[in-house]
């Protein structure tokens, strides 16, 4: 392969000790941009040197480039998994970082695929066409990422813009691949720059200059039209510690917290009280007089309710599935078996060969998946419910608003990530879920973060980590189905088609 003739030198990332800095730092301000931190600014230029080092390095270098600063970000984003390992498994510390460095490892496998595409980009085609085509790639990894062995789409460098309201509107019709393609946009130009000079580098620049302030203009647009919602409806956290939330001698006291906290909710004449995943901590149908007592709750607060419970399926050996249930006053009117389960949390993959892995953590269960995307109906706004590990997956989630749900509930239980920045990761995904469909979504967390989520993506009221209380709030009902619920990741698709186009364009022609 001949080398470019116009292709920059390498300059300081010659340096191994200055280049293993840029790319250890660049991991460093990815993160500080999320949740926890939240600097979401630092996102716009923590790419910048791994597309530098992919532009003046060979393929097989920036793959390791962008393997390493891949690594080093996940093993910091994921971090607070190791509480969850230390309280909740038999591996003894320090191995509890041995599952989660082996889950940065593999996520970090896609960021170097990419940095590998661009600097294979740049020979064949040259530097602008290798940088022009970065943020389609990076789309592409993030999608695989997403969907390969039944997807981890956790990080994508949208999120970091979780809370940046004008930025994220563009998801309605892109979802939050959109906005990661524009911080990639972004990133790949200012690394031209740097790398190419301000001469070279002045189309790029200009391009993703005027496709930030158009997405600004859109932004701006969308939020000047919210709407007020009139659907009252409650939260409610009872934060119980996760300990003792399984423990069948106390189930009696977990239901004493849940009915004061929904008597207190029901003050406010809701039409409808939200409890969290599992909230009661038994197959609910299989259980008369827990059904019963929940059934006179119901009667009570003059509001059905929505709560978590397991529920078993009949035949030998019983089958699990961890369910919604909509409970009105007359019993159960409709349920919601979790669709997509956590990997080594609900299920282990592979049970046969990995089975040995229960044993090491009280976590990990083995449920069943459900089939169905239910929509619960309601008056005249039926909604759906989503379970915790659910929400981040947007092709999951607009099923059940493309179905006809009106508004959406996700139940959670992030008790098992204790007061880390994980909860807050969890929750910075719903306002692009929210803004996908542009409809709103009530959040009950066992210990937090509890939310009510506008439309707009906005977070209207918050019940922080290990509160106890109740949200009560208004949820405007979906007006129209956008871009995004009809057609789904389309624009992540394009990206994926054109991203494998200019590879194999790039392919078949001679090097320039």
């Amino acid at each position: 392969m001949a080398a470019d003739p116009a292709a920059p030198g390498l300059g300081v990332l010659g340096n191994a000790r200055v280049r293993l800095s840029l790319l250890l730092a660049s991991a460093v301000l990815g993160v500080l941009a999320y949740p926890g931190v939240n600097w979401h600014l630092l996102i716009w230029i923590s790419l910048v040197p791994v597309f530098s080092c992919a532009l003046v390095r060979s393929p097989r270098q920036a793959l390791s480039d962008g393997w390493l600063y891949g690594f080093a970000f996940f093993t910091l984003l994921l971090r607070w998994l190791d509480y969850t390992f230390q309280t909740y498994s038999a591996i003894p510390w320090p191995l509890t970082w041995l599952p989660i460095l082996g889950l940065a490892g593999y996520c970090g496998l896609y960021a170097g695929l990419v940095a590998s595409a661009v600097s294979w980009l740049c020979r064949r085609r040259g530097p602008g066409f290798g940088l022009g085509a970065a943020p389609f790639l990076w789309v592409a990894g993030e999608w695989l990422r997403g969907h390969d062995l039944s997807g981890f789409p956790w990080g994508l460098l949208g999120y970091s813009q979780a809370f940046v309201l004008p930025v994220i509107q563009i998801a309605e019709w892109t979802g939050a691949y959109g906005v990661s393609f524009l911080i990639g946009s972004v990133n790949a130009a200012i690394a031209s720059v740097v790398v190419l000079g301000l001469s070279r580098a002045r189309g790029g620049l200009a391009a993703a200059a005027a496709l930030l302030l158009l997405t600004l203009a859109v932004g701006w647009q969308a939020l000047a039209g919210s709407a007020n919602g009139t659907l009252r409806v409650a939260v409610v956290q009872p934060s119980i510690d996760q300990a003792r939330k399984w423990d069948a001698g106390v189930l009696a006291q977990t239901l004493d917290v849940y009915r004061a906290l929904t008597v207190e909710a029901g003050q406010a004449s809701p039409a409808l009280v939200i409890w969290p995943e599992t909230a009661a901590p038994i197959s609910l149908r299989h259980d008369p007089a827990t059904l019963e007592r929940l059934r006179a709750m119901s009667r009570e607060v003059r509001a059905p309710l929505v709560l978590g419970a397991l529920d078993a399926a009949p035949g030998t050996p019983r089958r699990y599935f961890n369910s919604a249930f909509f409970l009105r006053k007359e019993g159960i009117a409709a349920k919601y078996d979790k669709i997509h389960l956590v990997p080594f949390g609900e299920y282990v993959p592979l049970s046969p060969l990995l089975g040995f892995v229960r044993g090491w953590a009280e976590f990990i269960s083995e449920l069943e998946s459900g089939t169905v995307h239910a929509v619960f109906p309601f008056q005249k706004t039926p909604f759906g419910v989503v379970i915790c590990y659910e929400g981040i997956f947007p092709e999951l989630f607009r099923q059940f608003v493309a179905k006809g749900a009106q508004f959406m509930v996700n139940m959670t239980n992030d008790a098992w990530f204790g007061k880390t920045s994980g909860p807050w990761q969890h929750l910075a995904v719903l306002p692009f879920r929210a803004v996908e469909n542009r409809v709103a979504i009530a959040r009950a967390a066992n210990t937090g973060v509890s939310a009510m989520i506008e439309p707009t993506g906005r977070i209207r009221q918050v019940l922080g980590l290990f509160q106890r209380g109740v949200l009560v709030g208004h949820l405007v009902g979906r007006t129209r189905t956008t871009f995004y619920t009809r057609y789904g990741d389309l624009f992540a698709y394009a990206c994926l088609g054109l991203a494998l186009g200019a590879l194999g364009w790039a392919a078949l022609r001679r090097v320039v």
